[in-house]
């Protein structure tokens, strides 16, 4: 009989190949849990060694949160602050390329904690480990077409757990408002009433500390402007959450189009030496 390491070495990878293909897709994620996320709220308090990603031939599927970034994107101060020119181009110069010039918090966009924590981590300090999440969908959607003012609360997050189960460990917590089919005008994006004052959904700031103080989350994330509702003159929610070293996101993309629970977020986030966050690729596998 050939000893066990001789039997390792030849049947290995043809029984860890059948292993992947038996293995449910969520025995997967719990796998992945257990390895990844196990230690990503620590991320948050000090250096870590960097994770490996998990292999991403346990996802099926795959869904850009992103908006495509534009001059015309709305923004919070309803002034243009996104523009590009063609610095060169392939006809004359041989090579194709844009200048780019922006405020950092346009379009699907990161705010890093420095964005409202003196002293807080900068964009570029995030370990890799806390920019992959399992995600958390709450949907307000129905709440909020009546109510443009609706904010995620704390009884939302815990309806959202006695159907899923406990938020896992090092989760990020996104609001899906419906929001998004109003992009296409800054007017409807940034709805403001006759005192200019703007109307749109965000997290309470009760759910900022109740996510903060009882659960191990990460990162939050909107389909709207901010973090904070649109009439916050406060922004609470951002002073609550952001200086803890937590992030968020804002002008998300397609959350309908992923599940409530059981999907994993990548954020692409800017690595700018000093920045408060910035423009952001992110998708969600599951």
């Amino acid at each position: 009989m050939k000893n066990v390491r001789e039997v390792v070495a030849v049947c290995g990878p043809v029984v860890m190949e059948a292993v992947a293909e038996e293995v449910s897709r969520r025995r997967f994620l719990s796998a992945a849990a257990a390895a990844v996320v196990g230690a990503v709220s620590s991320q948050l308090v000090g250096p870590q060694p960097v994770l490996a990603a998990p292999r991403t031939g346990g996802f099926r599927r795959i869904q850009d949160l992103t908006h495509t970034l534009k001059p015309t994107f709305p923004s919070f101060s309803g002034q243009p602050v996104f523009k590009t020119e063609v610095a060169v181009t392939v006809q004359k110069d041989g090579y194709y390329g844009l200048n780019v010039s922006y405020f950092e918090h346009i379009g699907t966009h990161m705010d890093a904690p420095a964005h409202f924590g003196d002293g807080a981590r900068t964009v570029e300090q995030l370990s890799p480990s806390v920019l992959v999440a399992p995600v958390a969908v709450v949907h307000i959607h129905e709440r909020a077409a009546k109510d443009h003012d609706a904010q995620v609360t704390p009884d939302d997050v815990r309806a959202w757990e006695r159907r899923y189960g406990r938020l896992p460990r090092g989760a990020a917590v996104f609001m899906h408002s419906g929001w998004e089919s109003r992009v296409g005008s800054s007017r409807a994006f940034r709805n403001p009433d006759s005192s200019g004052v703007m109307h749109f959904p965000g997290f309470h700031p009760d759910t900022a500390e109740f996510l903060l103080r009882e659960r191990d989350v990460v990162g939050i994330g909107v389909d709207t402007l901010s973090l904070d509702f649109g009439p916050s003159t406060d922004f609470k929610t951002h002073r609550t959450w952001l200086p803890a070293n937590r992030w968020g996101l804002e002008n998300l993309a397609n959350l309908a189009r992923i599940p409530p629970a059981g999907a994993w977020v990548f954020v692409g986030a800017p690595k700018v030496a000093g920045g408060s966050g910035g423009p952001c690729r992110v998708f969600a596998l599951w």
